[in-house]
């Protein structure tokens, strides 16, 4: 699997310390550079450098497969060999509390099945103008139904106004779903599209969230 790792400034200059880790995943079209395109290195160096948000690693992986998760290999990639292979190779903190993920479009569909239907090994989970995925849409009662009550991840939803109509109604099905089950959350309806110039507009403040109990 090909995959750009985020190191921080420090990383280097302290060798005995470890760090938390954020998986973000791209979005259908494009590839593992999508997110270092829309500025998320760039903003964390100095997000960290003004002391606004904590070090912290930044893994940004390739789905090269496509399909749902039935039918793709991705989410077994991730969870039995990518986060292996980092937690061995890099300083991190190896525990569900120091490990989130998120991502845009199809990537924030994967970000929610990892989170969901994967419960263990994510606390934090970022949904940016999700594409929720079919399989996941019809299982979600039930993938919500195994996580223990004290066991949710914190949820951050968003998406644009002007967003494909198709995604903003399974967004609003997905936060309508977590109010009828009063499963806490952050719902933002912005301003804007389903483009990079609004994810982009926004990295400063999804950095900020998902560092935010770090």
């Amino acid at each position: 699997m090909d995959y750009r790792i985020y190191l921080p400034p420090c990383y280097d200059q302290q060798p005995q310390r470890h760090y938390p880790s954020l998986y973000l995943f791209h979005g259908q079209g494009s590839t593992d550079d999508q997110w270092d395109r829309l500025g998320a290195d760039d903003r964390a160096d100095k997000l960290i450098a003004a002391g606004e948000i904590p070090p912290l690693l930044i893994i940004m992986p390739h789905d090269r497969y496509g399909g749902e998760p039935d039918q793709s290999p991705y989410a077994e990639a991730i969870l039995k060999d990518l986060i292996p292979y980092v937690e061995k190779t890099y300083r991190t903190i190896p525990d569900r509390t120091h490990r989130a993920v998120g991502g845009l479009s199809r990537g924030a569909g994967w970000a929610v099945h990892l989170a969901i239907a994967e419960w263990e090994h994510f606390s934090a989970l970022g949904a940016h103008s999700p594409a929720i995925f079919y399989y996941d849409a019809e299982r979600m009662r039930a993938f919500l139904d195994a996580i223990p009550d004290d066991s949710y991840p914190r949820i951050y939803i968003d998406i644009g106004n002007r967003d494909r109509p198709e995604i903003m109604r399974v967004t609003l099905w997905f936060e309508d779903l977590l109010n009828d089950r009063s499963i806490p959350h952050e719902w933002r309806l912005f301003t804007g599209y389903h483009s990079e110039e609004y994810w982009s507009a926004h990295m400063d403040q999804y950095l900020r969230w998902y560092t935010h109990d770090w």
